[in-house]
């Protein structure tokens, strides 16, 4: 828990200090969480993770000073709204149990199959047998609150916008715990509650801080963790970041290397200390713009806010039910999966709703970086496809005297991807027929497309087929040579 915070604190304060994102909000990631575990198994102990993570953010640094921020624009536009509303789908879903006061499973485990041994849908059955009435009215109470401020209140006045309605459900949850503290049947006892560690002194504090085993710098399996960690936080990173940007009202674009090297120095520092791996994240990203945030001050204002109130008011914090986070967190998720999304992708056509659905639907059965990757496979595979169909335009212009015209228009660029197309349609060519093979916009032509045409010209003869090539060098009557006539023009292949 408490490397959660530090996490938090550093992935606010540092993180948005140096980072060029104007809404992004960095913490500790639900993405590394099953690496996390498994790493601290299997190094050894959390001095030796730790020094994972601090070597983890030295290689993304590395990243960030070798430009590989450039990834994250090669997503499509299509899988980074997926990922927003899956992320949304699966925040809906794993906090269903929290909401009513079931709160077996890990918080911050988005993967479908968990590492309770239990899977989503799983734990949302499993708490009829465990609500808790108390737990249950607090987020009821704390629900209707949010709905309330955002679609009523907040348009009263300046007031209800300079108070956020999730820290006033946050309020009333406390106050309802209090009053009803002590009440078996309507009470919310503490293992529903935020549990925050509370110092005795400064010592103790102090206490609560690691520091990482710089004596095991040469063991491979840190430096295999620490590249691990590096990989996925930076992939995680720039997807966020893409995905904040869209979310962006004012549509502002964050520059992805500084992103890298400032997620790089925040791990450093966090595993110097005993915190967690940090990426930006979507949810508190999103949280912030839906808040109100214009500029990284809220970040950095939100990291000190939390290292403030873990110092000064953590017995506070330790009143807060889970249930009414679950509540907030639903407003969060259903505003990242709006069913309004769903219909306006369908209605952009199946080459963006394809990709769309497959990552949304990747994510909530998998996890993150499996549904991405899904996504981005079929979000390929539909541009090979379209590449394929439209390398060229086959129009039969004349049937006269018996002998078909027929005239091909060639695309700006025509790749090894469109070969089969074009043999199809030249090898349908009937015997007998006249083609005329416009290339005068044609920019790039794959060699592979001028060995068909070549190996065409042979088999045109043969079929007594009379080939005309227009470029904008004129016209030449059945070429016979075109790779000799293609070498000679400019951007060519």
């Amino acid at each position: 828990m408490f490397s959660g915070l530090i996490a938090g604190i550093i992935g606010g304060i540092v993180v948005g200090s140096l980072s060029g994102s104007p809404l992004g909000v960095s913490g500790p990631a639900a993405g590394l969480a099953a690496i996390v575990l498994t790493a601290i198994g299997t190094l050894g102990g959390f001095e030796n993770f730790l020094l994972a993570v601090v070597l983890g953010g030295a290689i993304q640094l590395v990243f960030g000073l070798l430009k590989a921020g450039i990834i994250g624009y090669y997503f499509p536009s299509s899988v980074i709204k997926g990922m927003l509303t899956g992320i949304g789908i699966i925040i809906i879903l794993k906090q269903i149990p929290h909401f009513f006061g079931y709160d077996a499973n890990p918080e911050g485990d988005f993967a479908f199959f968990q590492i309770d041994g239990e899977n989503t849908f799983s734990e949302i059955f499993k708490t009829i047998d465990f609500i808790s009435p108390g737990a249950t009215i607090a987020a009821i109470i704390g629900l209707l609150i949010l709905i309330l401020w955002d679609k009523v209140l907040s348009k009263k006045g300046k007031l209800f916008t300079l108070i956020q309605g999730p820290l006033v459900a946050v309020a009333i949850g406390i106050i309802y715990f209090m009053v009803t503290q002590g009440n078996e049947a309507w009470g919310i006892s503490s293992e529903h509650l935020v549990s925050v560690p509370i110092p005795d002194s400064i010592d103790s504090f102090l206490g609560q801080f690691s520091f990482p085993n710089f004596s095991e710098i040469g063991n491979p399996q840190i430096w295999i963790t620490a590249f691990t960690i590096a990989l996925v936080a930076s992939l995680e990173t720039l997807l966020c970041v893409e995905a904040t940007d869209k979310l962006d009202p004012r549509k502002r674009v964050t520059p992805t290397n500084r992103e890298l090297l400032a997620q790089g120095t925040g791990n450093m520092l966090s595993g110097m200390i005993g915190g967690l791996p940090i990426t930006q994240v979507i949810v508190r990203s999103s949280a912030n713009i839906q808040s109100g945030g214009k500029s990284k001050m809220a970040a950095i204002i939100h990291g000190f806010f939390l290292l403030i109130s873990v110092i000064l008011i953590p017995t506070i914090l330790n009143m807060i039910p889970l249930s009414v986070l679950a509540a907030i967190l639903l407003i969060v998720g259903y505003k990242l999966a709006k069913p309004s999304l769903f219909k306006q992708m369908y209605k952009l056509g199946w080459k963006q709703f394809v990709p769309f659905i497959v990552t949304v639907l990747g994510i909530v059965f998998t996890d993150l970086l499996i549904g991405i990757g899904l996504g981005l496979a079929v979000g390929v595979v539909v541009i090979l496809i379209k590449s394929f169909q439209n390398s060229h335009f086959l129009h039969i212009e004349d049937n006269s005297n018996g002998v078909h015209k027929i005239k091909m228009t060639l695309a700006e660029e025509v790749t090894f991807f469109n070969k089969g197309a074009i043999l199809k349609e030249l090898d349908s060519l009937p015997s007998n027929s006249f083609l005329e093979l416009d290339v005068r916009k044609t920019r790039f032509l794959d060699n592979d497309i001028v060995e068909i045409l070549e190996d065409f010209s042979e088999k045109a003869r043969n079929r007594n087929i009379d080939i005309q090539l227009i470029s904008e060098r004129g016209i030449v009557q059945n070429p016979e040579s075109f790779i000799k006539f293609f070498k000679l023009r400019p951007k060519t292949a």
